[in-house]
């Protein structure tokens, strides 16, 4: 083989390399799961509520091992435990949501734990006669924060997460809460489905 070949030999060998490596880093997944678990409110808010279920459906799309995309439906219920209602007249917190996280995670592929931030907007709806002009139902703006544990076979997905939700707004509460309310929403969940 001359020199030239040669080059060309090492050359291709050196993209075929590469190209190995990057389909390597190339995950390609598409996870559908649902979620369930509890949370509730911190702050001022934490004081107003008990805490209550959380459920919701989440697509994720994990395009490298370590960088995935989501976005999802949630929802949570949490009791009004407000001292100026009776137990029998005290209205719920009714949360119904879309949000969207980005994840980073080490290129793991059957334990992969991962952290993630993203945006989220919720339709709070306060269920219950009593609640008068202490409570409204209200639009809130939030940005999670996210931090768990997926486990990844064949085609099932399973996990456990915690996310920490900062609301920019809780105007729905501004009635029972002189000034501005101070609060954030904290959840534990264990998420179960399938990859494709």
């Amino acid at each position: 083989m001359t020199r030239r070949g040669i080059r060309w030999a090492v050359l291709a060998l050196g993209f075929g390399v590469a190209g190995t490596a990057m389909a390597q880093d190339k995950q390609g997944d598409v996870n559908v799961f649902v979620n369930g678990g509890v949370g509730g409110y911190t702050g001022d808010l934490g004081e107003l509520s008990a805490t209550g279920p959380t459920w919701g459906a989440t697509l994720n799309l994990q395009p490298y091992k370590m960088l995935g995309f989501e976005v999802g439906y949630e929802g949570s219920k949490n009791d009004v435990t407000d001292d100026r209602f009776r137990a029998a007249d005290a209205p719920s917190f009714i949360r119904h949501g879309a949000t969207s996280l980005v994840k980073v995670s080490p290129p793991f592929e059957k334990i992969r734990p991962f952290v993630g931030a993203g945006l989220g907007v919720s339709y709070v709806y306060v269920r219950g006669a009593g609640a008068g002009d202490t409570y409204s139902s209200d639009l809130m703006e939030q940005v999670p924060i996210a931090a768990g544990l997926e486990f990844n076979s064949g085609a099932l997905t399973a996990g456990i997460r915690g996310t920490w939700r900062v609301l920019v707004d809780d105007n729905f509460a501004d009635a029972a809460v002189p000034g501005d309310a101070s609060g954030a929403l904290v959840d534990g969940t264990l998420t179960v489905g399938g990859r494709f």
